[in-house]
């Protein structure tokens, strides 16, 4: 039996899902428009691989079409920039969804600048971190967006409460401080240089752990009944000489017994970040389009 303070990231990934299928069919019934996706994937990174292959899935089975791009390691940074730049000419494409990291001797930043905003599913263009930051319609970062959908899916409105996020990275920590703002939580921002890091975590209702070390927060760090929300995605020895097992950036067996509330590794942010994906490119293919955006 499921523990009840498990955030079950799956389940509530599905109910998403569902509901971008619908909205999907609804596109086309009435608009005669099918959201595209167009992935690119340069070198052979395993687990890049392995996402670039589920999000496929995933966008074909919602009823989207899905354009993969595949490019060698040794590609060079023009060659990437001048396929995003037909990507963004490309009326059939909706969203661009960049696989990271990039291969060495290509500027990350510069290719996700040359992704039409309007166009950047993930929400990494700086313009879209820029309209985040001041409350303008924006492509919002899809791990921090699922963060936010299963924090107001566990607790509902979340107005008042205190929330504190480990980690500063533009990808999520930044972001997820502006929609925990947005959802008028009072927000702090914890990092390598904070001081006394276990009493800032106790503090939070809401703790968002995104700092990538194995089993960095410690049940003892966590406020009784908080709900808590583990990013982290780290390779760690198993049992079994020469294997590996997923840990998070929460020690999970001593964190349930504190916390209210709290996501697995794996099964929690993992298949949210990938529905956000699916719904950023039905809202970005409405945006586009001039179509009201569903209710998603």
């Amino acid at each position: 039996m499921t523990d009840p303070k498990i955030i079950d990231g799956k389940a509530i990934a599905e109910t998403q899902r569902a509901r971008i299928t619908a909205a999907v069919a609804v596109l086309k019934s009435e608009h005669d428009l099918t959201p595209g996706l167009a992935v690119v994937l340069v070198g052979e990174d395993p687990a890049s691989q392995i996402y670039v292959r589920n999000k496929a899935k995933q966008t074909v089975a919602c009823g989207m079409q899905s354009m993969e791009h595949r490019l060698p390691a040794d590609t060079d940074q023009k060659t990437l920039v001048d396929l995003v730049t037909s990507l963004n000419e490309d009326p059939a494409v909706h969203g661009i969804l960049v696989q990271l990291p990039l291969p060495d001797g290509i500027e990350e930043q510069a290719v996700i600048d040359t992704i039409d905003p309007d166009k950047d599913v993930d929400g990494f263009h700086v313009i879209n971190t820029g309209r985040l930051a001041t409350g303008a319609a924006a492509m919002v970062p899809c791990t921090p967006l699922g963060c936010l959908t299963m924090l107001q899916d566990r607790l509902g409105d979340l107005s008042g409460l205190e929330a504190v996020i480990v980690g500063r990275s533009n990808i999520v920590g930044k972001p997820m401080a502006a929609l925990l703002l947005a959802a008028n939580c009072t927000v702090t921002i914890a990092h390598s240089r904070s001081r006394d890091l276990p009493a800032l975590c106790r503090r939070a209702d809401i703790l968002v752990a995104a700092v990538g070390r194995p089993e960095m927060i410690r049940g003892d760090w966590i406020k009784p009944g908080a709900a808590v929300i583990d990013v982290g995605i780290n390779r760690v020895p198993a049992a079994e000489e020469g294997k590996t097992r997923l840990v998070g950036d929460v020690a999970f067996a001593k964190a349930i017994a504190v916390a209210g509330a709290i996501t697995p590794v794996p099964g929690g942010v993992g298949p949210m970040t990938i529905a956000m994906l699916l719904r950023n490119t039905v809202i970005a293919a409405c945006r586009q389009n001039a179509i009201p955006e569903p209710d998603l």
